[in-house]
């Protein structure tokens, strides 16, 4: 269920869902923010409530819109809470699994987003570990290290790194030769 347009902020969001929805995204809502690391923005992203890097910090992405680290929406038939860390971490994603079968919930989840109709689906304190263990600054890195993987991220990558390599070549092309016998002192 996307939002309407007029829907700018998090709190607008939650209070255009119906009851029961605005009282189980409000609440989780509240439990990301209480585990969410300093240095992401809690903002509306793709029609979501997202916790992201914004792009006052890091304006370079390959879509011009803030990184996103965690979101939160009500879909038709459930709420989905979106874990980015999991996605792009197999360590991190075993961990979810296991904690919810430690928990003994069942865990229905696409590639990133684990569907829920209650916060009692989902194992709320390993899900709060897991979103607190990827600072900032560490996102960051993990999305640069992703954007290499790409063809346009290595494309933008020897673009980058082409006039370094330009600059060398030319300080070796005019810089004096100097043999070996020259370095031990003979002439």
């Amino acid at each position: 269920m996307k939002p309407a347009s007029s829907v700018k902020t998090p709190t607008q969001y939650i209070a255009s869902l119906p009851a029961d929805r605005a009282k189980t995204i409000a609440t989780v809502r509240a439990f990301v923010n209480k585990h969410i690391p300093p240095g992401y923005e809690e903002c509306l992203v793709w029609g979501t409530i997202g916790w992201t890097i914004p792009l006052s910090r890091y304006p370079d992405t390959y879509n011009k819109q803030p990184i996103c680290y965690v979101a939160l929406s009500s879909q038709k038939n459930y709420c989905v809470l979106y874990l980015f860390g999991p996605f792009r971490s197999a360590n991190q994603l075993e961990q979810l699994k296991a904690a919810f079968k430690a928990a003994g919930k069942k865990l229905d989840m696409g590639k990133s987003c684990v569907h829920f109709e209650s916060p009692n689906d989902l194992p709320l304190e390993a899900i709060g570990q897991l979103i607190s263990a990827i600072s900032s600054e560490e996102w960051i890195e993990i999305y640069e290290q992703s954007r290499l993987l790409t063809k346009a991220g290595q494309a933008q990558s020897r673009k980058r790194d082409a006039p370094a390599a330009r600059k060398v070549a030319a300080k070796s092309a005019s810089a004096p030769t100097v043999s070996a016998g020259t370095l031990d002192g003979e002439s």
